[in-house]
């Protein structure tokens, strides 16, 4: 099978990957990641100028009717770079519901905002309580007249301080598991009624606490039909997976590739550690889980989205080997650079945060695995 990529999505790769080498190095990170904001406009804008933030939407939407492999080559980046800008959050996450259940109003009104870099949006999909079930939602919304009225809490809302829409799976039926029963709603930050606790990540990202009280919402902010949201929650969520598991590998890649670096600087015994054959071994092992999470990329890439079962358990399979793997990669990098490789000035430390963070979103190896096993029982 050719998995050779063609030459326009050859060109997008190169433009964010000399974006990265060239103005986005690891002291520029690390003054972002420092500072009072949690991303910097300017590197955000270029994303909306170079059109990064329009690839995954149809033309019809002001998109350029990109896909899956287009957002992987831009996620394995950002992982390499430890870009901090949201992409993940406004483009897949919030522009994954918006291109699939927005009406063409909603998506006048926010998806080409979204492109456009006007507005910050992203998904609230969390609870204190529903750990990794999508569908264990307890924050309500009852409707009164030609409104609803919202009540509950979000956490672990990435991206929640800046985001000028928030969309808010909310129960409008059924018990607190239920499946249906669930309403997607796009809400203001400036809403009465929304209290906001912001706190910086490990990783040097940003999240927020959000509580929400008797807040009253209009019809048209309800995102598809009523009671029918969680589907598409789902499948946003699932892309949103294959996602960040780009971005881990990203990650790996360049652990490994600033390890093999590092063993043949470093000096022992008089001669480069790179040359002791078990320090060989482990790095090839670092290498081969790099290798086996590319291919299990490629296939969830490869596979028929039609075939949901089938997606879903690629989608699974791939995430627990980036949970089991990355934390193998990770983990080789700290050890093999020593005392350094935890230091808050060398990028190994932060690469592995992040990607400690990423095994945790969107369920972690235990959660998956166990998705993995129902669907193949199924």
């Amino acid at each position: 099978m050719d998995f050779s990529i063609t030459e326009e999505q050859s060109a997008l790769k190169d433009v964010i990957s000399r974006f990265i080498d060239n103005e986005y190095d690891f002291e520029r990170r690390m003054k972002i990641a420092d500072g009072d904001d949690a991303f910097n406009r300017e590197v955000w804008n270029f994303f909306v100028e170079q059109g990064f933030t329009a690839i995954p939407f149809s033309e019809q939407d002001g998109g350029l009717d990109g896909g899956n492999i287009e957002i992987m080559l831009i996620m394995k980046e950002i992982g390499r770079g430890l870009v901090l800008e949201p992409f993940l959050e406004n483009i897949v996450l919030a522009g994954g519901i918006l291109k699939r259940l927005g009406t063409v109003e909603q998506k006048e009104r926010w998806l080409s905002e979204i492109i456009n870099g006007e507005i910050q949006a992203t998904v609230a999909f969390t609870e204190p309580q529903s750990r990794f079930n999508l569908n264990d939602i307890a924050t309500t919304a009852k409707k009164q007249n030609n409104q609803f009225i919202l009540n509950g809490k979000k956490s672990f809302v990435l991206n929640g301080a800046d985001a000028d829409l928030i969309i808010i799976p909310a129960r409008t039926s059924g018990s607190q598991s239920d499946t249906h029963g669930i309403t997607l709603f796009g809400i203001s930050k400036l809403n009465d009624g929304v209290i906001f606790n912001t706190y910086k990540t490990v990783d040097g990202h940003s999240a927020t606490e959000i509580s929400i009280t008797n807040l009253e919402i209009a019809a048209d902010c309800v995102i598809g039909n009523v009671d029918e949201g969680y589907e598409c929650l789902e499948e946003t969520i699932d892309e949103a997976t294959l996602a960040i598991c780009a971005e881990a590998i990203g990650i790996m890649r360049s652990l490994h590739d600033k390890t093999v670096e590092y063993s043949k600087n470093r000096v022992q015994f008089g001669i480069p550690i790179g040359g002791f054959q078990a320090l060989q071994h482990r790095m090839v092992d670092n290498l081969m889980a790099c290798e086996q999470s590319e291919s299990l990329l490629l296939w969830a890439i490869m596979t028929d989205p039609k075939n949901k079962r089938k997606s879903k358990k690629a989608i699974s399979g791939l995430k627990y080997q980036i949970g089991t793997a990355g934390k193998h990669v990770g983990q080789e990098a700290v050890q093999l650079h020593g005392g350094m490789g935890i230091s808050w000035e060398l990028d190994i430390a932060h690469l592995f945060k992040r990607l400690s963070a990423l095994e945790i979103l969107f369920g972690n190896a235990d959660f998956h695995l166990q998705r993995f096993i129902n669907l193949s029982e199924s």
